[in-house]
């Protein structure tokens, strides 16, 4: 049962005046009512494991867990379940991909080089190069996995050992002897609607917002999402396994502009992006899935990658039930004018995912047109394919080697 706390109003929806800082306006909290303590029995991992292997674990998509806490009551549906699946299909600028290609004859050390028309970075050793995915990296990527081959233009700091000063041929994937994607910012924890107070189109890295006031953007998909079924990230940290495009991928650590510490809910929940978390995937033809990745450009901020992802939450107490069971109208997003340059941007308040949901949200005393910067049909596939995996213990179940770190690292370059 959902309910608000005594003390809130009785009016959800946007609070806090424009140009207020990010973190100083919340939404009314809310709460779901809870089991007694005794009907909710806490598990281990090392026991969901062993039903794992006996196949008996009992998952469910996110959405599928909110439906059930809603008909039988939480204690019912967590003895029910015991992994809940989250997904997020959102743009991702801040990556690069890695290649590492073999030696040629005579050799060649790589120092400047273009792949498909894209200026790439020679790093590390003799063959191996970077392509930052928002300079065309992810334009590279979709036409490699698209099974294109690619022209090589490159040229070679001349040593004894590594005579070969140019070097032209054609790349395909499967003359790539490692291919690795990282992704900065992967896993964000809860994300922003963008507007525009300016007149005119406002570039974003979401999409064009047309101002003033007129278009909004939100980032994440909210209740479902990784982040807002699980707070904090506290599942994930180096070693946990994520489902990325069809393939696995691991958790290296805290991503950029990672922020443990910002004002939450009640629930645990954050009311700004929070927590972030960075992943490192090979790539591999047989496991990834072109349609969970998909490269795309928007004008005036440059390229990105729309990536599918799923990470599993083991429901290991009533805190982590409680959690994952928040509803739509439950969880918050700040609202942010993205037309002023500044490193902190203005804030109008926050509204909740539902209304986010019914396509129009009021900012400033106008109704603003929303839409998902997002993608949830891709979203719901990838989350039903970690579901099935799960199941048939074709993927890993495991919590994270240490956690993320409870410090912040997104400091200011300035003084």
């Amino acid at each position: 049962m959902i309910r608000k706390s005594p003390s809130e109003p009785e009016s959800p929806g946007l609070t806090g005046p424009v140009g207020s800082a990010m973190h100083d306006r919340l939404q009314p909290a809310y709460c779901i009512d809870r089991a007694p303590d005794g009907r909710i029995r806490p598990r281990s991992s090392l026991e969901l494991r062993h039903l794992q292997e006996r196949g008996e674990l009992q998952v469910r998509t996110a959405e599928a867990f909110r439906e059930l806490v809603q008909n039988q009551g939480l204690a019912e549906a967590y003895a029910a379940t015991h992994v809940v699946v989250a997904a997020d299909a959102g743009f991702s600028d801040q990556g690069s991909l890695h290649l590492s290609l073999g030696p040629s004859d005579p050799p060649i050390r790589l120092r400047e080089l273009q792949l498909g028309g894209v200026t790439a970075l020679a790093s590390g050793g003799p063959g191996e190069l970077v392509l930052p995915i928002g300079a065309g990296g992810a334009q590279v990527l979709e036409a490699l996995l698209a099974g294109e081959a690619l022209p090589l233009a490159a040229s070679g700091a001349a040593t004894a050992l590594h005579p070969r000063r140019e070097l032209h041929t054609n790349l395909t994937l499967s003359r790539i002897g490692l291919a690795r994607l990282v992704l900065q910012r992967a896993i964000v924890e809860n994300g922003v609607v963008a507007c525009s107070s300016a007149a005119g189109l406002c570039a974003s890295p979401w999409g064009p917002l047309l101002g003033p006031h007129h278009t909004a953007l939100y980032s994440c998909g909210g209740a479902g999402s990784i982040g807002l079924t699980m707070p904090g990230l506290s599942q994930l940290g180096p070693g946990s396994p994520l489902l990325v495009a069809g393939a696995t991928g691991w958790v290296l650590g805290a991503g950029s502009g990672h922020q443990p510490g910002v004002r939450r809910q009640p629930s645990g929940h954050a009311t700004s992006p929070g927590a972030v978390a960075a992943l490192a995937v090979d790539l591999d033809l047989a496991e990834l899935n072109p349609s969970w990745l998909r490269a795309c450009a928007f004008e005036g901020h440059g390229s990105a990658l729309l990536v599918a992802i799923a990470a599993p939450v083991q429901l290991l107490d009533a805190r982590c039930a409680r959690q994952a069971a928040a509803t739509p109208e439950q969880l918050q997003a700040p609202v942010l004018d993205l037309a002023i340059p500044r490193r902190v941007k203005p804030a109008l308040g926050t509204v909740s995912y539902a209304e986010l949901a019914s396509g129009r949200v009021r900012v400033a005393e106008q109704k603003l047109r929303c839409a998902p910067a997002h993608s949830p049909r891709l979203a719901a596939e990838i989350g039903a394919e970690l579901v099935a995996r799960l199941e048939q213990n074709r993927f890993p179940l495991q919590l994270p080697l240490q956690p993320l770190p409870e410090s912040c690292n997104l400091l200011p370059l300035d003084p």
